[in-house]
Protein backbone atom coordinates (compact mmCIF):
# COMPACT_ATOMS: atom_id res chain seq x y z
CA UNK A 1 0.00 0.00 0.00
CA UNK A 2 2.60 2.28 0.62
CA UNK A 3 4.54 1.80 -2.50
CA UNK A 4 1.13 2.66 -4.38
CA UNK A 5 1.08 5.88 -2.56
CA UNK A 6 4.63 6.67 -3.24
CA UNK A 7 3.89 6.36 -6.82
CA UNK A 8 0.44 8.15 -6.64
CA UNK A 9 2.07 11.55 -8.27
CA UNK A 10 2.92 9.56 -11.01
CA UNK A 11 -0.14 8.03 -11.64
CA UNK A 12 -2.17 11.41 -11.73
CA UNK A 13 1.20 12.91 -13.85
CA UNK A 14 0.05 10.20 -16.55
CA UNK A 15 -3.32 10.19 -16.65
CA UNK A 16 -2.93 13.73 -17.13
CA UNK A 17 -0.48 13.82 -19.39
CA UNK A 18 -2.52 11.16 -21.30
CA UNK A 19 -5.68 13.51 -21.27
CA UNK A 20 -4.09 17.07 -21.63
CA UNK A 21 0.02 17.60 -22.27
CA UNK A 22 3.34 17.44 -20.63
CA UNK A 23 2.64 21.10 -19.26
CA UNK A 24 -0.33 20.53 -17.27
CA UNK A 25 0.64 16.95 -16.34
CA UNK A 26 3.89 19.11 -14.49
CA UNK A 27 1.44 20.78 -12.78
CA UNK A 28 -0.98 17.95 -11.73
CA UNK A 29 2.60 16.10 -10.45
CA UNK A 30 3.44 19.42 -8.30
CA UNK A 31 -0.34 19.92 -6.84
CA UNK A 32 0.14 15.41 -5.90
CA UNK A 33 3.44 15.46 -4.51
CA UNK A 34 2.49 18.76 -1.82
CA UNK A 35 -1.19 16.85 -1.15
CA UNK A 36 1.41 13.39 -0.62
CA UNK A 37 3.39 15.19 1.66
CA UNK A 38 0.42 16.67 3.58
CA UNK A 39 -1.40 13.69 3.80
CA UNK A 40 1.23 11.70 4.94
CA UNK A 41 1.77 14.44 7.87
CA UNK A 42 -1.63 14.47 8.84
CA UNK A 43 -1.64 10.63 9.08
CA UNK A 44 1.58 10.56 10.99
CA UNK A 45 2.43 14.27 12.25
CA UNK A 46 5.78 13.49 10.57
CA UNK A 47 7.49 14.41 7.09
CA UNK A 48 8.98 11.25 5.30
CA UNK A 49 12.47 12.73 4.01
CA UNK A 50 11.70 11.08 0.83
CA UNK A 51 8.64 12.48 0.29
CA UNK A 52 10.27 15.63 1.17
CA UNK A 53 13.24 15.96 -0.87
CA UNK A 54 10.89 14.74 -3.62
CA UNK A 55 8.78 17.75 -3.29
CA UNK A 56 11.61 20.04 -3.21
CA UNK A 57 13.12 18.45 -6.39
CA UNK A 58 9.43 18.30 -8.36
CA UNK A 59 9.05 21.90 -7.17
CA UNK A 60 12.52 22.95 -8.79
CA UNK A 61 12.41 21.42 -12.03
CA UNK A 62 8.82 21.06 -12.61
CA UNK A 63 8.49 24.92 -11.60
CA UNK A 64 11.20 25.59 -14.60
CA UNK A 65 9.42 23.23 -17.05
CA UNK A 66 6.26 24.73 -16.63
CA UNK A 67 8.23 28.60 -16.73
CA UNK A 68 10.90 27.83 -19.19
CA UNK A 69 8.09 25.75 -21.64
CA UNK A 70 10.47 23.36 -21.85
CA UNK A 71 9.60 19.42 -20.96
CA UNK A 72 13.59 18.57 -20.49
CA UNK A 73 13.43 19.49 -17.26
CA UNK A 74 10.46 17.31 -16.14
CA UNK A 75 12.21 14.43 -17.57
CA UNK A 76 15.29 14.83 -15.76
CA UNK A 77 13.42 15.05 -12.47
CA UNK A 78 13.89 10.82 -12.08
CA UNK A 79 17.60 10.57 -12.57
CA UNK A 80 18.09 13.49 -10.56
CA UNK A 81 15.96 11.86 -7.47
CA UNK A 82 16.78 8.22 -7.78
CA UNK A 83 21.07 9.72 -8.50
CA UNK A 84 20.45 11.95 -4.75
CA UNK A 85 18.98 8.62 -3.48
CA UNK A 86 21.79 6.56 -4.75
CA UNK A 87 24.59 9.11 -3.29
CA UNK A 88 22.70 9.49 0.38
CA UNK A 89 22.52 5.30 0.67
CA UNK A 90 26.03 5.10 -0.38
CA UNK A 91 27.17 7.60 1.96
CA UNK A 92 25.04 5.91 4.41
CA UNK A 93 27.62 2.84 4.37
CA UNK A 94 30.38 4.93 5.92
CA UNK A 95 28.54 8.16 7.70
CA UNK A 96 26.44 7.13 11.22
CA UNK A 97 26.00 3.91 12.93
CA UNK A 98 23.13 2.43 10.46
CA UNK A 99 23.03 2.48 6.62
CA UNK A 100 20.22 3.91 5.29
CA UNK A 101 18.08 0.78 4.38
CA UNK A 102 18.41 0.20 8.21
CA UNK A 103 17.41 3.16 9.04
CA UNK A 104 14.22 3.07 7.05
CA UNK A 105 13.73 -1.03 7.68
CA UNK A 106 15.37 -1.68 11.09
CA UNK A 107 12.30 -1.35 13.59
CA UNK A 108 10.34 -3.82 12.03
CA UNK A 109 13.33 -6.66 11.22
CA UNK A 110 16.13 -7.21 12.91
CA UNK A 111 19.88 -8.32 10.83
CA UNK A 112 23.07 -8.94 11.01
CA UNK A 113 24.77 -5.59 10.16
CA UNK A 114 26.47 -7.22 6.56
CA UNK A 115 23.04 -8.24 5.40
CA UNK A 116 22.12 -4.31 6.18
CA UNK A 117 25.18 -3.59 4.14
CA UNK A 118 24.57 -5.39 1.37
CA UNK A 119 20.73 -4.57 1.16
CA UNK A 120 21.83 -0.82 1.26
CA UNK A 121 24.38 -1.75 -1.46
CA UNK A 122 21.80 -2.99 -3.59
CA UNK A 123 19.47 -0.15 -3.21
CA UNK A 124 22.48 2.14 -4.08
CA UNK A 125 22.41 0.30 -7.06
CA UNK A 126 19.33 0.15 -8.36
CA UNK A 127 19.19 4.33 -7.60
CA UNK A 128 21.91 4.73 -9.88
CA UNK A 129 20.79 2.46 -12.33
CA UNK A 130 17.28 3.38 -12.60
CA UNK A 131 18.04 7.03 -12.79
CA UNK A 132 20.45 5.73 -15.56
CA UNK A 133 17.74 4.33 -17.48
CA UNK A 134 15.86 7.04 -16.75
CA UNK A 135 18.44 9.37 -18.66
CA UNK A 136 18.70 7.04 -21.65
CA UNK A 137 14.94 7.12 -22.34
CA UNK A 138 14.38 10.60 -22.13
CA UNK A 139 17.78 11.34 -24.38
CA UNK A 140 16.94 8.55 -27.52
CA UNK A 141 12.68 7.96 -27.26
CA UNK A 142 10.23 10.59 -27.48
CA UNK A 143 8.15 12.24 -24.77
CA UNK A 144 5.56 10.01 -25.74
CA UNK A 145 7.72 6.68 -24.68
CA UNK A 146 9.11 8.36 -21.68
CA UNK A 147 5.92 9.19 -19.52
CA UNK A 148 5.01 5.24 -20.64
CA UNK A 149 8.05 4.55 -18.71
CA UNK A 150 8.00 6.84 -16.22
CA UNK A 151 4.93 4.99 -14.72
CA UNK A 152 5.42 1.33 -16.16
CA UNK A 153 8.79 0.89 -16.85
CA UNK A 154 10.10 2.00 -13.28
CA UNK A 155 7.07 1.06 -11.48
CA UNK A 156 7.75 -2.44 -13.05
CA UNK A 157 11.29 -2.25 -12.02
CA UNK A 158 10.75 -0.69 -8.96
CA UNK A 159 8.50 -3.78 -8.32
CA UNK A 160 10.37 -6.56 -9.44
CA UNK A 161 13.54 -5.19 -7.24
CA UNK A 162 11.38 -5.20 -4.01
CA UNK A 163 10.19 -8.72 -5.08
CA UNK A 164 13.76 -9.44 -5.67
CA UNK A 165 15.04 -7.89 -1.67
CA UNK A 166 12.06 -9.99 -0.44
CA UNK A 167 13.22 -13.22 -1.63
CA UNK A 168 16.88 -12.12 -0.72
CA UNK A 169 15.34 -10.76 2.99
CA UNK A 170 13.42 -14.04 3.54
CA UNK A 171 16.63 -16.12 3.84
CA UNK A 172 18.05 -13.78 6.62
CA UNK A 173 15.00 -13.55 8.84
CA UNK A 174 15.09 -15.68 12.14
CA UNK A 175 12.95 -19.00 12.08
CA UNK A 176 9.49 -18.14 13.64
CA UNK A 177 9.43 -19.85 17.88
CA UNK A 178 7.45 -22.60 17.55
CA UNK A 179 3.97 -22.18 19.22
CA UNK A 180 3.82 -23.73 22.80
CA UNK A 181 1.71 -26.92 22.84
CA UNK A 182 -1.40 -26.46 24.45
CA UNK A 183 -3.58 -29.11 26.62
CA UNK A 184 -5.91 -29.85 24.27
CA UNK A 185 -3.27 -30.95 22.01
CA UNK A 186 -1.57 -33.39 24.04
CA UNK A 187 -4.70 -35.20 25.01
Amino acid sequence: MKLLFDFFPIVLFFIAYKVFDIYVATGVAIVASILQVLVAWLKTRKFETMHLMTLVIILVFGGLTLYLQDEQFIKWKPTVVNWLFGFLFLASQWLGEKTMIERMMGGNLSMPSEIWRTLNLSWTFFFFLIGGVNYYVMSYFSTDTWVNFKLFGMLGLTFVFVLLQSFYLSRHLPDPEPEPETDAEEK
